[in-house]
């Protein structure tokens, strides 16, 4: 064993986590900071490593893909489903093959390569990256309208298998002109997808039937899903379906089942995502010498600003206009093309093959990577609050802990810290509005534990330990959050100072509020008005614009919007 190499490692995943909190501060990607830290310990940077064992980046970028899309599978509520799958499945499909599409005839024409190489390459750069997107979203404190975020979500998770598709085809294609027919690779395609789904959905229903059956020392849960998330991933491969799809699905229908100990699996996951992240982009750095990108720098430039510009937005707005996105939304998922790990991956596969031009596109698609993670990635957190997609939030629990008790049924204790303004006034734990089933269990001050009593002031600097349902969440972050959000996320100017029932109709609405309705009929209900708006899926956030007043979705169950903020222009209020 090779203490050197051993050392070298382990200090390349020190300084990449101690380099870390700069993305905050510089405003870029952290997993950019991998990819840097890995090419300056290359063969060309100031560690000097020489590394080309393909064999083994491909394994371990494969590995790494699968735990981190186990664990985005977790985090994507099932609810998601219901107003991004449709979009999401035709960005996944067709927008992927439109952007190959796109991509190659660029390539074609900056770089001079073959067709058949030029549409390797377009398909190698087609896909989102899941672990991009999903580090992005989850670390970058936003919290978009549901409609965006399920879309760029189940997107990042979905893509994988159509862009793999078409590179192992057009790899084959390539190594073997005379092989194969359009009736075979339309074969593939539908076996990858159905074995991957198949696959996904049986074994995240067998992952939760072995997880809530075990009676396990707690720190061994979230090795089991490990385990058994890896074993579904490698089952399906051994069975030529996507096995990015398979894990990814069933980590979602973990995620939404009730499992024992699952906060615990969730904390443990993300820190094994984190690593899988750090193995993955720091290996793939050390794959690229920089010298070697410098000639192809301004024909990767055009190629990637073409897919930020060009392509992309024409993928997403043929394939998701009937879908009741707005302008702004649309320009957002645009923009949020994010490429990352998946193409430099993917571009292994000519070079395992031995095709000629093979370095040549893995050194292209890398540039790409860069480009991407650079201009989309530093500026996606800023663009969302340009154009206004955040909704309100709560506040998270700085800690859950799983009761795993059978009398408490799906209870957790969750550690709430107050903070912000709200709190600097002391008001007593009386006064807090707490949901139904819930109970507090102390409030920790100053290394002390205080026992809950009606007339206990809380302040700011208090921790509040809760029992209660994981339902609650959002409830209890509302209660118990003190944080100062932005003047246009304060909840009564984003949503207004009056609250309507969705099922209020609109006549009654102009009764009360002495304002006329000219444009919908009078016998319509604010819910309807929504549901015809957003083609039947309304999130919180939707606007409906009736003259001088506008209606804002503040919940909603399913396809229902439940309750309307109705915010009126300030010349009709006074």
């Amino acid at each position: 064993m090779d203490s050197l190499l051993i050392l070298i490692g382990a200090l390349m995943l020190v300084i990449s986590i101690v380099l870390s909190p700069l993305s905050a501060r510089l405003g870029m990607p952290v997993l950019l900071i991998f990819l840097i830290v890995g090419m300056l310990m290359g063969e060309d940077g100031a560690g000097g490593i020489r590394f080309d064992n393909f064999e083994l980046a491909f394994l371990v970028g494969n590995l790494a893909l699968a735990v981190i899309l186990l664990d985005g599978g977790m985090r994507t509520r099932a609810d998601t489903f219901r107003v991004g799958l449709r979009p999401a499945l035709m960005l996944a499909t067709v927008g992927v093959s439109i952007t190959a599409v796109g991509a190659a005839l660029v390539a074609h024409w900056v770089f001079g390569l073959h067709w058949i190489a030029a549409l390797l390459l377009g398909a190698i750069i087609s896909s989102t990256d899941a672990a991009a997107v999903f580090s992005l979203l989850q670390g970058r404190g936003l919290h978009l309208n549901e409609r965006v975020s399920a879309t760029l979500e189940i997107e990042s998770g979905s893509n994988d298998p159509m862009a793999i598709f078409l590179t192992i085809m057009l790899v084959t294609l390539a190594s073997a002109p005379d092989s194969g027919s359009v009736g075979q690779a339309l074969q593939i395609l539908v076996q990858q997808f159905g074995i991957g789904a198949l696959m996904g959905v049986a074994g995240g229903y067998l992952m939760v039937a072995v997880t809530n059956a075990m009676r396990l020392t707690p720190s061994l849960y979230p090795l089991l899903v490990a385990a058994s998330g890896m074993t579904v991933f490698a089952a399906t491969l051994a069975l030529d379906g996507s096995g990015f799809l398979a894990i990814y699905l069933a980590g979602v229908i973990l995620g939404n089942k009730p499992v024992r100990m699952m906060p615990m699996i969730l904390q443990v996951h993300d820190g094994l995502a984190w690593l899988a992240q750090l193995c993955l982009f720091l290996i793939l750095g050390l794959l690229v010498n920089p010298s070697e990108l410098l000639p192809l720098a301004g024909g990767g430039l055009v190629l990637s600003l073409a897919l930020i510009f060009v392509i992309r937005p024409l993928a997403v707005m043929a394939t998701l206009w009937p879908f009741g996105f707005n302008r702004r939304e649309l320009g957002f998922i645009s923009w949020v093309g994010l490429r990352g790990a998946v193409p430099i991956v993917l571009a292994l596969f000519p070079v395992m093959a031995d095709l000629p031009e093979a370095w040549r596109l893995f050194d292209i698609a890398f540039f790409v990577v860069l480009v991407s993670l650079i201009v989309q990635g530093t500026t996606m957190a800023p663009l969302a609050r340009r154009l206004r997609l955040e909704v309100p939030a709560g506040e998270d629990p700085y800690r859950r802990l799983p009761l795993d008790v059978a009398a408490a049924g799906d209870h957790e204790l969750m550690l709430f810290p107050l903070r912000g303004e709200a709190w600097q006034q002391p008001r007593p734990l009386s006064a807090l509005k707490l949901p139904p089933n819930t109970a507090i269990a102390g409030v920790f001050r100053q290394r002390l534990c205080h026992a809950p009593a009606p007339d206990l002031e809380l302040t700011s600097g208090d921790v509040v330990a809760v029992f209660s349902e994981p339902e609650r969440l959002t409830e209890l972050g509302k209660v118990l959050s003190g944080r100062h959000a932005p003047q246009h996320l304060a909840e009564r100017a984003f949503f207004g100072d009056f609250v309507l029932n969705g099922d209020a109709l609109l006549g009654d609405v102009e009764q009360v509020y002495g304002i006329e309705f000219d444009e919908l009929p009078p016998e319509l209900s604010l819910a309807e008005c929504f549901a015809r708006r957003t083609k039947g899926h309304p999130v919180v956030g939707d606007k409906v614009i009736l003259g001088p007043v506008t209606l804002v979705a503040r919940a909603t169950d399913a396809d229902q919007v439940t309750k309307v903020g109705l915010k009126m222009d300030p010349q009709i209020a006074k």
